[in-house]
């Protein structure tokens, strides 16, 4: 009966899938509006899926890189609008790719992975690199509100850049990747071969097929009016 459900969290390697399509399709369709068209309706048909808080997220940086560099193609090339356009719509291929991956918990994709056997080297690698970048945002903000405490000054500054922020957060990664190594060896986790379970399954489910099915037509129908 589970797969008959409704739910919001995308079934893991479908969101990983859909992120590749993405990313494929709005580069190779980059130098037309359609394009537009398209990153514009899959981030209203990712916020459906689970995705709101991902699509607020990416908005931003989303609006500020595409246009910056769209502003600079535009006079890079002779005030041409559409090699603006096409850098614009590079940036946002690239920016929305990101948004199913983001709505996937690492614990979900390591589970789903293992679920399907695939390689342990790859596995602990998705883990990792799912892992990393929250990890390094609260280190980030860490370091800079010691440093505030401590009155360090800008970090805008080349010298308390180097000696208040870097030198700190450096140190704290490499405790974090010592730790890190420790907690994944002492949690049996392996890279030969071994017979390992997997408590919890990831199950694809009606909103799943709806989700694939619903991007694979919106890129079918906007190549077939192109």
């Amino acid at each position: 009966m589970r797969f008959f459900s409704f739910k919001q969290n995308l079934y893991p390697i479908i969101a990983l899938l859909s992120s590749i399509g993405i990313l494929v399709y709005g580069l190779l369709m980059a130098k037309t509006y359609l394009c537009s068209v398209f990153l514009l309706f899959a981030l209203v048909f990712l916020c459906f899926f689970g995705c709101f808080k991902a699509v607020f997220h990416v908005l931003p940086p989303m609006i500020l890189f595409g246009g910056m560099f769209a502003l600079i193609a535009y006079f890079a090339y002779g005030r041409d609008g559409s090699a603006a356009l096409s850098m614009a719509n590079r940036m946002g291929s690239v920016f929305v790719a990101v948004v199913p991956g983001m709505s996937v918990e690492a614990v979900r994709m390591t589970r789903n992975l293992s679920q399907l056997r695939m390689p342990r080297g790859l596995t602990l690698g998705m883990l990792i690199a799912m892992s990393f970048p929250p990890v390094l945002s609260g280190e980030i903000r860490r370091v800079r509100e010691a440093m505030k405490t401590r009155g360090a000054g800008s970090v805008l500054n080349p010298k308390i850049f180097y000696r208040a922020f870097l030198i700190p957060l450096v140190s704290r990664l490499v405790d974090i990747s010592d730790t890190l190594s420790l907690s994944v060896e002492t949690r049996g986790f392996t890279l030969s071969k071994a017979k390992y379970t997997v408590y919890k399954r990831e199950v694809i489910c009606v909103s799943d097929l709806i989700y694939i099915f619903g991007l694979v037509a919106m890129m079918v129908v906007l190549a077939v009016v192109l």
